[in-house]
């Protein structure tokens, strides 16, 4: 028998996982092949796009939270050991990454020359592991 452990916050998990890869990994490629949308334009979707997607995440975290709190399970049990990682890509994403990157495209929006950089890359990096990590807590959360 399947039993599972915080219904609400797997539901949360999955959801999750499904906002960061109809984004990140679908919408953010998708959006510069529609004909008409210029790299400014394009800049400019993404950024409300990306905003939009961390204020979901954030939101997803809290209730997990709140879900995690309100069944008593014990804090450092190892399923919530494992949703800490996505928790800190979302605060690195938050306070570092987002903020570099917005400003980035802002430079690009305004016609400004942008040097090279990394952080493409590591954000994506980064929502591959938090994708993963994710789909570990949901997996934590039933009992085959």
């Amino acid at each position: 028998m399947t039993v599972v452990n915080l219904p609400f916050a797997l539901c949360c998990t999955f959801l999750w996982i499904g906002f960061v890869c109809a984004i990140s990994f679908m919408e953010a490629w998708l959006k510069f092949r529609a004909p008409g949308i210029s790299l400014p334009l394009g800049l400019g979707i993404g950024r409300l796009v990306f905003n939009a997607l961390n204020k979901v995440e954030l939101t997803i975290v809290i209730l997990i939270g709140i879900a995690i709190l309100w069944s008593r399970t014990p804090v450092f049990q190892i399923q919530n050991l494992i949703l800490a990682f996505p928790i800190g890509i979302v605060l690195i994403q938050t306070f570092w990454l987002l903020p570099a990157l917005d400003k980035r495209a802002q430079m690009h929006i305004d016609g400004k020359t942008v040097q090279p950089s990394k952080l493409h890359f590591y954000y994506v990096g980064l929502e591959l592991l938090k994708v993963i990590s994710l789909f570990l807590f949901g997996l934590s959360l039933i009992n085959l």
